[in-house]
């Protein structure tokens, strides 16, 4: 399986977007500082969101449209209620 995931940076309260075929191991690289430039220096990271796929190429596909500000609008419609409760715990 293949997965688009979103990630909330529990410093900056922003949501990354990724793809991957190891999600509990992604998860831990990012929060590792082993993610990228960009994770490395807004973790620690919160798994908030993903979706499985059979193929790689939709997964990217996923991920390209959730990084469009049509798809981050359309994301923080469909995990309104967990950015809500999130908020509500204090940590967002």
């Amino acid at each position: 399986m293949w997965y688009t995931y979103n990630l909330l940076s529990l410093k900056n309260k922003t949501i990354y977007t990724g793809f991957t075929d190891d999600l509990n191991q992604r998860l831990t690289e990012h929060n590792s500082g082993m993610g990228g430039h960009y994770t490395a220096k807004n973790r620690p990271f919160k798994l908030i969101h993903y979706e499985a796929f059979l193929t790689k190429e939709e997964a990217m596909e996923q991920e390209k449209f959730y990084k469009s500000g049509y798809g981050k609008e359309v994301l923080k419609k469909k995990i309104k209620r967990t950015l809500e409760m999130l908020k509500y715990c204090g940590i967002v």
